[in-house]
């Protein structure tokens, strides 16, 4: 949205096409230096306030200046009266985070014509925006499956050499969320200074990669791939991540996996993200392998990621690292892991 904004604004200032190009190869704009922008904010700025910015003209203004008046929270908006009454010769650009109701011709199923959308009261932002002749632009969540194309775009436009695992890293460590990209391929190719980012780099400055790893380790003990989920196991710990923190975030994904169980729409998935302060992004992540388990997998999975934690903080087991790593492998069903049967051995005198 952020690209997409800064694309249409310098767009409408220089009177070209508004339609999108590839976003994820688009610098971004700085609205700020924009000559003849305006920026107001729905929830504090009156509509007085902003119909008045469409009419100024500054002292050393061109006459023929185009001017651009931007509205973030546009949902805040109760008068739509200024969008009606909006000088023709400027641009209003109104923006909502919020998904806005329908307006009456996609609610009726049918297009109304000009005079006829005109004339009818405006009950919506978008009936207000449709009936003054204006165009609405929907932009969704990237998709999962875009993400690595759009951390490469983004890589490529700010000179950073992310090389392939590096790039599967960093997409699962911050998903979908557009800006965060931003944020770590220039911190990445920063530190890199021409170098190729590798995944351990990854790993090692981006908050959230021990999680991708987790989810990793998640994935194979889904598939009951014993050998990967121990490989994965051990490149944790030679990371130098505890084996109490690994077991921390194994419990977590698995709290993820029940929720995705459970998921029928992407409005499920936001609710659910909200409910255990996740993201959309992990929800759907979780999505493809949820449909491999039942609850019941579930259940007996917390129950041996109790059991471990049990056993590690009453010192039943002889090292952490061997609960943990008997814990992957009860999860990924081998036979004679189970540490639930310690439980009920007294706990060692030392």
């Amino acid at each position: 949205m952020r690209l997409r904004l800064g694309e249409l604004v310098r767009a409408l200032l220089q009177r070209a096409p508004i339609a999108s190009g590839d976003l994820a190869r688009a610098h971004e704009v700085r609205l700020g230096e924009l000559v003849g922008v305006s920026l107001h904010d729905a929830r504090t700025d009156p509509a007085s306030a902003i119909a008045l910015s469409g009419q100024a003209q500054g002292l050393f203004d061109a006459p023929d200046e185009r001017r651009v008046v931007v509205v973030e929270h546009a949902e805040a908006l109760r008068d739509y009266a200024v969008i009606a009454g909006f000088p023709r010769e400027a641009g209003l650009v109104l923006v909502s985070v919020e998904r806005l109701a329908a307006g009456r011709a996609r609610r009726a199923g049918r297009a109304r014509t000009g005079a006829a959308t005109a004339n009818a009261a405006a009950n919506t932002l978008v009936d207000a925006v449709e009936s003054a002749g204006g165009t609405i632009e929907r932009l969704e969540r990237i998709a999962p499956v875009d993400v690595a194309r759009w951390i490469e775009a983004r890589a490529s436009l700010h000179a950073a050499k992310l090389g392939t695992d590096a790039v599967a890293a960093l997409a699962s460590a911050v998903g979908s969320d557009t800006e965060r990209i931003e944020q770590e391929v220039k911190k990445l190719g920063a530190y890199a200074a021409g170098a190729t980012v590798t995944a351990a780099d990854v790993r090692a400055l981006v908050s959230g990669a021990i999680e991708a790893d987790v989810f990793e380790l998640t994935q194979a003990v889904v598939r009951q791939d014993a050998r990967v989920a121990i490989g994965t196991l051990e490149r944790l710990l030679a990371d130098g991540n505890a084996p109490q923190q690994i077991l921390a975030l194994l419990l977590w994904q698995f709290r993820v996996l029940l929720f995705a169980t459970a998921m029928k729409t992407n409005a499920d998935g936001e609710r659910m993200a909200k409910a255990i302060r996740s993201t959309p992004g992990a929800i759907a992540r979780a999505t493809a392998f949820a449909r491999r388990v039942s609850r019941a997998d579930i259940v007996r999975a917390y129950e041996a990621i109790y059991a471990t934690d049990q056993v590690i903080k009453t010192g039943r087991a002889d090292s952490d690292l061997a609960a943990l790593t008997l814990c992957v492998l009860d999860l990924c069903h081998v036979a004679n892991a189970d540490l639930r049967d310690m439980l009920l051995v007294e706990p060692p005198k030392r």
